[in-house]
């Protein structure tokens, strides 16, 4: 063989090399690798088809929703088209990237709306991300928790990536083919247009579609309307009637009276009226009216609208305790840092009550604790619970209520008690769910571990509507026995009860466009209490009659301070 001539590069041996290996392989199997490419082709077009009209609502993905024509996919094939090969391919890889980013932002619409009954709100709800995460880890265990956090995190970048690439393989293909993609592009374009104009619909779906577009609209509107509400609410939340009353003239029909304030968790109007739940709700609401009228109590009842549904208890709380609709967290913050006067605040502001906060699903540092005027703070660790967790509750409501007769309302003290007290026993998952043991055999709560080892596991609930529901339902007999069982074994005839659910529980128990109203009621002894409530219209006992008066959750705060005495003296910052 003749040595290569001078300067020139020897030629790589024939056959050597991974590239090499795979012409091989193309030139052997021409069929299979075209099939593939067409393969690879389909599946990058039917990818970003089903993304561009991807509804944001689960009860929206029907098949007929994806056999629309989608006016971005005719723009972005223009656009393509017209553009030289690099800035083709910058254009395609960002626009894909886009596209995957507004697919996980459907994605979070169709969880929070399952969930929390409202969209995504891409300024405030980042930071709900860590809760969720942190209830998969009370629900499902930390393996599944860590779990589920890394298979989001891989399917996003997955998304992001895979939707580039196919976006820009399927800008290659119509430049590869410009003629013809051209004319496809006309007459889709001619199509979409037509269909608009004369509105044909499919199924009562229109087949014109801008899905995509909208979306981007709607979620820059959110942005804006978020802004600006804002700035409205800091002025709605610097004028309280209340804020300048002196402390004489709050509440001067309840002095001497123990005040409980309680939220049920989750406790919502479907409990009561929804046919699968309400049969076993109503009746142990029927059989604790009865025994607590036997005990000397009486109780009325209404509805509240919350400003809140499926989750976020907080802004049901703060909604109700500052007569401020609190629907967003960043009302919540702004309410949580301004000195107007909360509800539990008031009954401080008079000097005549000890304060007290119990807090079982507190397991870390509270600033709140300022805003509504508490003294004294029991959260999930100072409350001395030695039993096991149910899913996400830390402890039963019976062992949250009878250490809170241990600790403060049993305590003799030279003043009255006012006392928030937050039930948690009947959040989801419902399960386990405890059941009520002997008040006297309850120590420490470790009474409780075989009653939650033989309950359900919450992965065999939470995956089923039928199941959820039923679950659900005993979890709110659980919480209002317990805590009328309490009230009977406790109460005095100084004690007033007010309690409450913070919301309805998530769409797929309480029903699609279930309303947001929770039962409230006032309990007492003294007769004098409810007679000051007769002009509200409240239904005698524990159940809300379904025709009984509604107010939304925000009215409550200044509707009970007008009720037992308080003068308004405005305040206006």
């Amino acid at each position: 063989m003749a040595d290569p001539s001078p300067g020139t590069a020897p030629e790589p041996a024939a056959g050597r090399g991974p590239l090499a290996w795979l012409n091989r392989r193309r030139q052997a199997h021409p069929g299979a690798v075209r099939a593939l490419r067409w393969t690879l082709t389909a599946l990058a077009a039917v990818l970003v088809l089903t993304a561009l009209l991807l509804p944001n609502r689960a009860g929206a993905i029907r098949p007929d929703r994806f056999t629309r024509l989608p006016m971005e996919a005719i723009l972005g094939a223009a656009l393509v088209m017209v553009l030289p090969r690099r800035p083709r391919l910058v254009v395609a890889a960002v626009a894909g990237t886009a596209l995957g980013a507004m697919t996980v932002l459907n994605l979070l619409d169709i969880g929070f709306t399952e969930y929390l009954g409202r969209p995504f709100n891409l300024v405030l709800d980042w930071g709900l991300l860590p809760d969720a995460r942190a209830y998969v880890e009370d629900a499902m265990g930390r393996a599944a928790a860590v779990g589920a956090t890394v298979g989001l995190v891989a399917l996003i970048l997955l998304l992001l990536t895979v939707m580039a690439l196919a976006t820009v393989r399927l800008a290659h293909l119509l430049a590869d083919h410009r003629r013809a993609a051209t004319r496809g592009t006309l007459i889709a374009a001619v199509a979409w247009v037509l269909c608009s104009a004369l509105g044909l619909q499919i199924s009562g779906v229109p087949v014109a579609a801008d899905r995509t577009a909208s979306a981007l609209a709607i979620q820059a509107r959110r942005v804006q309307d978020t802004l600006r509400d804002e700035a409205d609410f800091r002025k709605v939340a610097e004028v309280d009637a209340f804020g300048n009353t002196p402390g004489s003239q709050l509440v001067p029909d309840l002095r001497g009276k123990d005040m409980i304030f309680t939220f049920i968790e989750s406790y919502g109007r479907s409990a009561i009226e929804d046919p699968i739940m309400a049969p076993g709700v109503d009746r142990t609401l029927a059989a604790r009216t009865e025994a607590l009228a036997k005990s000397g109590f009486h109780a009325r009842s209404g509805w509240l609208t919350s400003a809140t549904y499926g989750g976020s208890s907080w802004l049901g709380h703060s909604t109700t305790l500052s007569g401020l609709w609190i629907d967003n967290q960043q009302r919540y913050r702004t309410v949580m840092a301004s000195d107007r006067m909360s509800l539990t605040e008031a009954f401080r502001r008079t000097g005549d009550w000890d304060t007290v906060g119990v807090m079982p699903g507190v397991q870390k540092a509270w600033p709140e604790q300022r805003f509504y005027g508490l003294d004294t703070v029991r959260n999930a660790f100072q409350l001395g619970y030695q039993g096991p967790k149910f899913s996400w509750s830390t402890m039963p409501d019976q062992y949250a209520l009878e250490a809170f007769q241990r600790l403060e309302h049993g305590r003799k003290r030279a003043k009255p008690l006012m006392s928030e007290v937050i039930l948690t026993s009947s959040h989801q998952p419902w399960a386990p769910i405890p059941k009520m043991v002997d008040w006297d055999e309850i120590g420490d709560g470790s009474v409780f571990k075989g009653i939650e080892k033989a309950g359900h596991r919450a992965s065999d609930i939470i995956t089923s509507e039928p199941k959820s529901r039923a679950e659900y339902g005993k979890s709110i007999q659980y919480s209002v026995t317990a805590l009328t069982e309490w009230l009977q074994r406790y109460g005095t005839d100084d004690t007033v009860l007010v309690f409450l659910g913070d919301h309805q529980p998530i769409a797929r128990v309480s029903g699609e466009n279930a309303s947001r109203d929770v039962p409230v009621s006032i309990v007492a002894k003294d007769p004098k209490v409810l007679d000051k409530v007769a002009s509200w219209g409240w239904s005698e006992g524990l159940r809300p009659a379904h025709d009984a008066p509604v107010w939304k959750m925000s009215a409550f705060r200044d509707r009970f301070l007008t009720a037992y005495g308080s003068t308004p003296h405005p305040k206006r910052n």
